[in-house]
């Protein structure tokens, strides 16, 4: 004899729970459709239908059963997301790039081809995401799941303070000291030599570059000056001062790329003494590279923090 749709239902409901809990349970159950089911019929409905009816309403017997078993039917809860969610995005910011870089860095010092530079650093970086964004899910399932806490607890004492949009006086001053220190240490460097190997004061910028690749130097510097004057008189960041600071990164890019890659812009007699005479051309080579990759990274940094800051500008109205 083909059991009803109640038995199914109670034995669907019952199955997954402890064995200790599932007679309580089916005997609650049974209790309940019975006097549903009756006061459908009270109201006129067919057994069939009024049966159906009340099956319908308790809704799927795996999310009743999670109910009495006081099982969650979500990956992470209120208690964890935002907790999960806050380190989740911190690690996809940090984690990725740094292998990226790291890659990008270790493939060009072996010499690698570009287009494997490009393919197995965006692949690692994008493998990693994938782990970082994988494991840190696991492991706030696992806490969702065993209920232990993390110790994590909210208080006023964690409000984060007002932030600007890098319009404030004391934004601007701090760029333009620096401009003048960087502008100070290039004259420095020319006249009186910046590095002293073996008691020798020696320039570390090639002496040629003077006056014309230093001037060009000079004058992206002072429309740096002039962004930052520009920002604080505004008071805001908008999308035209991002673009001006991304063209000017990227101008600076190319102005040490440049010189960099045709050798001229450390001096030479600055190689040759720093490293008594046994330096080759693959020392020249990595130190190059090095010294590119921080070219780059300081610009990129430069340019999205400029974006980062008109985007944030544009939010708070």
């Amino acid at each position: 004899m083909a059991a009803t749709l109640t038995a199914r239902y109670i034995d669907a409901v019952t199955r997954s729970l402890a064995p200790n809990a599932q007679e309580d349970v089916r005997v609650e159950l049974e209790a309940s459709i019975a006097d549903a089911v009756e006061a459908r019929l009270e109201q006129g409905e067919s057994p069939d239908a009024a049966e159906r009816g009340v099956l319908t309403e308790l809704g799927d017997p795996a999310a009743l059963a999670a109910g009495y078993a006081e099982r969650p039917l979500h990956l992470i809860g209120p208690r964890y997301y935002l907790v999960w969610w806050r380190l989740l995005k911190l690690l996809l910011i940090i984690v990725p790039v740094s292998v990226l870089g790291a890659v990008a860095l270790g493939q060009t010092l072996a010499n690698a081809p570009i287009g494997e530079i490009i393919g197995t650093s965006i692949g690692a970086a994008v493998t990693v995401a994938m782990h970082v964004a994988f494991w840190v899910t696991f492991v706030f399932f696992l806490l969702e799941r065993t209920g232990a806490d993390t110790g994590v607890r909210w208080n006023v004492d964690m409000l984060p303070e007002p932030q600007e949009n890098g319009t404030g006086r004391s934004e601007m001053i701090a760029s333009l000291v620096f401009l003048v220190i960087a502008a100070g240490a290039v004259i420095w460097d020319h006249f009186r030599g910046f590095a002293f190997v073996d008691g020798v004061a020696v320039p570390v910028l090639n002496p040629e570059l003077w006056p014309g690749w230093i001037t060009a130097l000079f004058l992206l510097m002072g429309a740096e000056g002039a962004l930052a004057i520009a920002v604080y008189g505004s008071r805001r960041w908008t999308r035209a001062f991002a673009v001006a600071n991304t063209a000017l990164a990227v101008l600076f890019v190319s102005w040490g790329l440049t010189l960099l890659v045709r050798g001229d812009l450390i001096n030479p007699v600055f190689i040759e003494l720093a490293f008594t005479g046994r330096v080759d051309g693959e020392v020249l080579r990595i130190l190059a590279v090095l010294t590119g990759f921080m070219i780059v990274g300081i610009s990129a940094w430069d340019a999205i923090d400029g974006w980062r800051k008109a985007r944030r500008a544009a939010t708070s109205g």
